[in-house]
């Protein structure tokens, strides 16, 4: 993408947190920057990205272009990027994939995206799989807010966001016929985030918050009984997710998730969040 066009969606991208309007409505996608193989100078590029565990993947389609992008030659010259996912932004190690496991990736991303088929379609090269693996220790990165009540907040609304994702290719055309192996990682993913965090909260937010402010007491309670309620919910998709390919099945899961997981979510803000804005 020229830097005419890219300026505005990092612009957009950076304000809203990685919330898009207009033609990246509704996608994934993140910034990504790297370092010029020639001049040395940082360059930061809107990509789209595939989940993929704890790691992401991005495609130096180029739009089907016969030249590999500017930010791929840039990473294979030097491999550490920094990566803005809208709520953390982290330093990455890119992996140019090869062998099967580009093409089993590559197939994994038609499946959920035929465009990138169509990509492949229009050039002789072999358009690459790069995943990247993050560097931050202890954490998935700096958060981008100002205090910790905002953070709860940011975060909260990036688990929804990929939630309402999920939902919408689960109601899509093709995930109305079997359950593509795409949607399959990103669930799982999202399940594994979600792990995290509640881990996360369970062993240093609350003891954080119950420190300071004894009163609030039966709220960490209630929310610890909730993460372990989700934690169940969770695992009965996990359990779906390996033994059926039924979307309707999946969905049905999905939604019971959603609904205990808006209603946790929107707790905790109003619990914790008011807390936080005293400590901060």
């Amino acid at each position: 993408m020229p830097n005419d066009f890219n300026q505005p969606v990092i612009d957009e991208f950076r304000a809203n947190r990685g919330r898009m309007s207009g033609y990246f409505e509704g996608a994934r996608l993140l910034l990504l920057t790297t370092t010029g193989a020639r001049t040395g100078t940082p360059h930061t590029t809107p990509v789209g990205y595939l989940p993929d565990g704890d790691r992401v993947l991005v495609i130096a389609s180029a739009a089907g272009s016969d030249r590999h992008p500017d930010w791929f030659r840039n990473l294979v010259a030097h491999p550490q990027v920094t990566v803005e996912s809208g709520v953390f932004t982290y330093e990455a190690r890119a992996e140019v994939l090869t062998g099967e496991e580009r093409d089993r990736l590559f197939a994994r991303a038609v499946e959920a995206d035929a465009g990138w088929a169509t990509y492949q379609e229009k050039t002789d090269r072999i358009i690459p799989v790069v995943a990247l693996h993050s560097l931050a220790q202890g954490g998935p990165g700096n958060i981008n807010a100002t205090s910790f009540g905002e953070a709860i907040k940011v975060v909260h609304d990036a688990f929804r966001r990929e939630l309402s994702l999920i939902r919408a290719e689960l109601t899509s055309g093709t995930a109305t016929t079997t359950l593509g192996a795409q949607l399959r990682v990103n669930c799982l993913t999202f399940c594994q985030g979600l792990h995290n965090h509640h881990t996360g909260e369970d062993t240093v937010l609350f003891p954080l918050i119950a420190e300071r402010h004894p009163g609030s007491t039966p709220a960490v309670t209630r929310l610890r009984e909730e993460h372990e309620r989700i934690a169940a919910l969770v695992e009965e998709l996990r359990g779906t997710l390996a033994t059926t390919g039924e979307p309707a099945v999946v969905r049905a899961e999905v939604e019971r998730l959603t609904s205990a997981l808006e209603a946790h979510l929107t707790y905790e803000e109003e619990e914790l969040i008011p807390l936080f804005g005293a400590t901060a």
